[in-house]
């Protein structure tokens, strides 16, 4: 009796009215929502547009106007076989997976190294790596290209793999902050076992490492992916290009055909939009990890 009393007087309630002040906030949310969410896809939009437009379409229509035929899929024939695509697809696959498999090990070993012996001079090498991150790498390429050219990695893969795997300070900092969120206990029991130090990297250490594992893997991996600058300048023979400097290609002394470096442009994104889309929640799980630990 009590409880349908009480029910009755609460359905008899009036509903409070959403304050002018709340409605304006909702309102600037989802319109700042709506207007961050243009920004990305529009030029997606204009770019894919393009792609299925004819020479004459692209030249004579608007950039949002839709295309004659829909199905024309002859700027993507001509992006992949004039612009080399699939040798741009090797050459970025063996840079990608061997720039990517140095870093995490690298980074990883490092990263356990700092954390966990002392050694002299260890302040210092960290605030090395902090400075390392903050100076601008424009300023150091004189002195970059004369290395790898003494190297006699220029003109090759190796020069692209060597700079990747010599200039991501930041893996350290996120496998740093995952190995302090594992007990040195693990450590000590593993030495009583009678493991040693890689021992303990290899079968403890690295197995627990496999939030930041991914983290490192994804964002490395898009960084590589779509780098134009090194791969443009240590590597200039067309034999050698990559997927980013194969789009390069179509730009003639006679202007640009903006349908054919649309399909090209297309054909890059596929990659690794699938690869995002399958692997995005190891992405937000890692940093989620990464922040709370």
């Amino acid at each position: 009796m009590t409880t349908s009393a009480t029910v009755t007087r609460t359905a008899g309630r009036p509903r409070r009215s959403r304050s002018p002040r709340a409605g304006i906030a909702l309102t600037a949310k989802y319109l700042s929502l709506v207007l961050a969410s243009a920004v990305v896809l529009v030029p997606l939009l204009v770019v894919f547009l393009t792609s299925l437009k004819t020479a004459q379409e692209a030249t004579n229509t608007g950039p949002l106007t839709l295309p004659e035929h829909w199905f024309n899929l002859g700027n993507y024939a001509t992006a992949f076989s004039e612009g080399q695509m699939l040798s741009g697809f090797v050459n970025t696959t063996i840079i990608l997976v061997v720039s990517t498999t140095g870093t995490v090990l690298i980074g990883s070993m490092t990263a356990y190294a700092i954390d966990r012996f002392e050694f002299r001079l260890k302040k210092l090498v960290m605030a090395m790596f902090l400075v390392a991150t903050l100076v601008p790498s424009v300023t150091t390429q004189v002195a970059t290209f004369q290395i790898i050219s003494d190297m006699g990695a220029f003109n090759t893969r190796w020069a692209p793999i060597l700079l990747y795997l010599g200039t991501d300070i930041v893996s350290i900092y996120v496998f740093l902050q995952f190995i302090r969120s594992i007990p040195i206990s693990l450590d000590e029991a593993a030495r009583l076992d009678g493991a040693n130090s890689f021992t303990i990297y290899r079968r403890i250490i690295l197995p627990m490492l496999k939030p930041a594992i991914a983290t490192v893997v994804i964002i490395k991996g898009i960084s590589v992916y779509n780098d134009f600058y090194i791969p443009f300048l240590y590597m200039p023979s067309s034999d050698l290009g990559t997927i980013s400097t194969s789009l390069f290609r179509f730009k003639g002394p006679f202007g640009a055909h903006w349908e054919t470096i649309s399909a090209g442009t297309i054909l890059v994104i596929l990659p690794t939009l699938a690869v995002f889309l399958f692997l995005q929640r190891f992405i937000y799980s890692g940093f989620a990890a990464g922040s709370t630990k």
